[in-house]
């Protein structure tokens, strides 16, 4: 489904940045078979997440680094904050690949 074209003062309000994925707990509670992750932005601290990332094992994802939506308000999924929203699209299987950057970059970059 496409979306309404929108212009670029649209877009510069969305902050994206990136992250490293420093720990992963079960999320029993979620609706939907979920992660909480916990994302280090080096200087912009530390954010929690809920993601529906289960495709990855709990293992796979720590120190991976993450593409992260961090201005949006926290919302409460299941009784726990989400603060962050982790990027991702789904393959031809219907599994969330997360967005990474190809190579290292510092912690807390900004994408645009």
């Amino acid at each position: 489904m496409r979306k309404d074209q929108i212009v670029y003062d649209d877009f510069a309000k969305v902050e994206m940045r990136i992250g490293r994925i420093n720990d992963v707990k079960e999320f029993t509670r979620a609706r939907n078979p979920s992660y909480k992750v916990e994302v280090d932005f080096g200087d912009f601290g530390k954010k929690w997440s809920s993601a529906q990332i289960t495709n990855y094992s709990m293992e796979e994802l720590v120190g991976k680094l993450v593409t992260c939506t961090v201005n949006m308000p926290p919302r409460n999924i299941a009784g726990f904050q989400s603060e962050v929203l982790i990027m991702g699209a789904a393959n031809s299987n219907g599994d969330v690949i997360l967005l990474s950057p190809g190579a290292d970059v510092p912690l807390g970059s900004e994408v645009f």
